[in-house]
């Protein structure tokens, strides 16, 4: 970054990759910003730049201090440690120096005081809560939210016959002939740890999983035009149950509002879906697989007159990019839920359901909402 490049990003002013500072002399202060940028992408810091752009420079002896105290934040006050890169540009007012910050790979990075940082628009802010957290060791893979298990449930929230049916058709055995207690062979398949019920075991064999877990549905709406329109809509259905049902449920409500088409056949034929059912299936299916069960908030699918949006809570794991999941690249973010689901859904957990999906159908779009933390599939309908 040469002098004319950097007037203009402070031209620019301040956002979520730029942030002003005139000086620092505080170890602390430095540490969280640090510590947001790690946690929030990565950006640069200008060193020597007033709030309001102006430009108020360091003297050369600043600068020797301020590496010093760069390298000793760096090593010293964020955890894990961080390697961040400084130049340095002069002005008629004096120096600044640009710490460039880089996206951490060992996330969450905290203070000395054990706080955890992010950014929130132009400024940074302290990370209070819970799913929160959650969600930044999920994205190190330090935890899986189908892993834990769901407060108030116990054994008795297992819908038996739902479970025996899944086992006795997976392993050709029966409940029986394996031998052990129900609970002990629910904890050897993860879906039972500490007298609870994990996420897993609740949504695919619970009696009522959304008596415990509200938030995990399906809400469908279907609007007149192309716009939501909150006084008046077509159709709509609060989508519950275990996830096999909550699928088949919400395939039949987009497909009882989707047009059918002859194509060919006779006139007394029912005719296709407009759209084919294999791409309904695959989006449905990674919406449920695939969302962030650590965000309390149900799957939305709104179909307009010219497409249809299926908007799952949470953007994408592990670092993917629409790009990769294009190209079959995958990450799971809840392996043991579709571990299970291999034999539930018509989900081969190789990557290849967007694929597959594109291929039968290529206008799709893929939107990831970061601010909204959401991701849309939208499906245009001709």
């Amino acid at each position: 970054m040469n002098e004319k490049t950097l007037l203009d990003t402070i031209a620019c002013g301040e956002s979520s990759r730029i942030q002003f500072k005139a000086d620092f002399k505080n170890a602390n202060q430095l540490a969280a910003e640090m510590v947001a940028f790690s946690n929030s992408g990565g950006g640069q810091i200008l060193v020597g730049v007033n709030d309001d752009g102006s430009i108020s420079g360091l003297l050369t002896p600043d600068i020797g201090r301020l590496n010093q105290l760069i390298s000793n934040v760096a090593s010293q006050s964020v955890h894990p440690p961080i390697n961040p890169n400084t130049k340095n540009i002069r002005f008629q007012q004096g120096l600044v120096i640009i710490i460039e910050v880089s996206a951490g790979i060992s996330q969450p990075y905290m203070d000395n005081q054990g706080a955890i940082w992010v950014k929130s628009g132009a400024d940074k802010r302290k990370v209070t809560a819970r799913e929160e957290m959650q969600r930044l060791f999920q994205s190190e893979g330090l935890i899986y939210a189908d892993e834990v298990p769901v407060p108030h449930s116990s054994i008795a929230d297992i819908e038996r016959s739902l479970f025996r049916h899944y086992y006795e058709n997976r392993y050709e055995e029966t409940l029986e002939e394996y031998g052990l207690p129900l609970p002990r062979l629910l904890e050897n398949l993860n879906l039972f740890r500490h007298g609870q019920l994990t996420l897993t075991g609740l949504l695919l064999f619970g009696k009522a999983p959304q008596i415990l877990k509200p938030a995990f549905m399906v809400k469908a709406v279907v609007w007149p035009g192309n716009d939501i329109d909150i006084e008046h809509y077509i159709d709509s259905q609060d989508i519950t149950g275990v996830l096999s049902a909550v699928f088949e449920q919400t395939l039949s409500f987009i497909s009882r509002n989707l047009h059918r088409v002859q194509q060919g056949q006779n006139v007394n034929s029912l005719g296709k879906l407009e759209i084919p059912k294999i791409v309904i299936e695959e989006i449905i299916v990674n919406a449920l697989l695939h969302r962030d069960y650590f965000i309390s908030a149900p799957i939305k699918v709104f179909m307009f007159d010219n497409r249809i949006e299926i908007i799952s809570p949470g953007r994408l794991p592990n670092n993917l990019t629409i790009e990769n999941i294009r190209h079959g690249i995958s990450n799971m973010r809840n392996p043991v839920l579709a571990s299970h689901a291999i034999h539930l859904l018509p989900y081969r957990g190789l990557g290849t359901g967007i694929r597959r999906a594109i291929k039968a159908w290529q206008d799709i779009d893929f939107i990831e909402d970061k601010n909204g933390n959401q991701f849309k599939a939208i499906i245009s309908r001709q």
